[in-house]
């Protein structure tokens, strides 16, 4: 069975960093791109990064770029978002995912549609 189990969030201020950790079990972790999501109150759930499942090949939102870092360790089956210089507007409940094996690389890693599991989330809250 698939499980992803998402931790490291919490409250932090503007300016402030985070370190998301997703840690999967169930499956082959290293053939599979993972990602990561968000969920802000109101919103729809949007991509925020994703990283190819063996050469590192990673994609970022434009909002997140030069600010948020994703990383993953096969041997460990843990896949990790280095969040900086978080802003308000970076509040909402993270979501870790695994993307569908239906093609290679980074291809649409970032569109909710092409995962086929989720983790329950992690509540990220920036504020003063």
């Amino acid at each position: 069975q698939v499980q992803l189990v998402e931790s490291g969030g919490g409250l932090v201020q503007p300016g402030g960093s985070l370190r998301l950790s997703c840690a999967a079990s169930g499956f082959t972790f290293d053939s599979y791109t993972m990602g990561w999501f968000r969920q802000a109150p109101g919103k729809e759930r949007e991509g925020v990064s994703c990283i190819s499942k063996s050469d590192g090949n990673t994609r970022y939102a434009d909002s997140v770029k030069g600010r948020f870092t994703i990383s993953r360790d096969n041997a460990k089956n843990t896949v990790w978002l280095q969040m900086n210089s978080l802003k308000p507007e970076d509040t909402a409940i993270y979501y870790c995912a695994r993307r569908r094996a239906f093609a290679n690389g980074t291809y649409s890693c970032l569109s909710s549609w092409a995962q086929d599991s989720w983790g329950q989330g992690t509540q990220v809250t920036v504020s003063s």
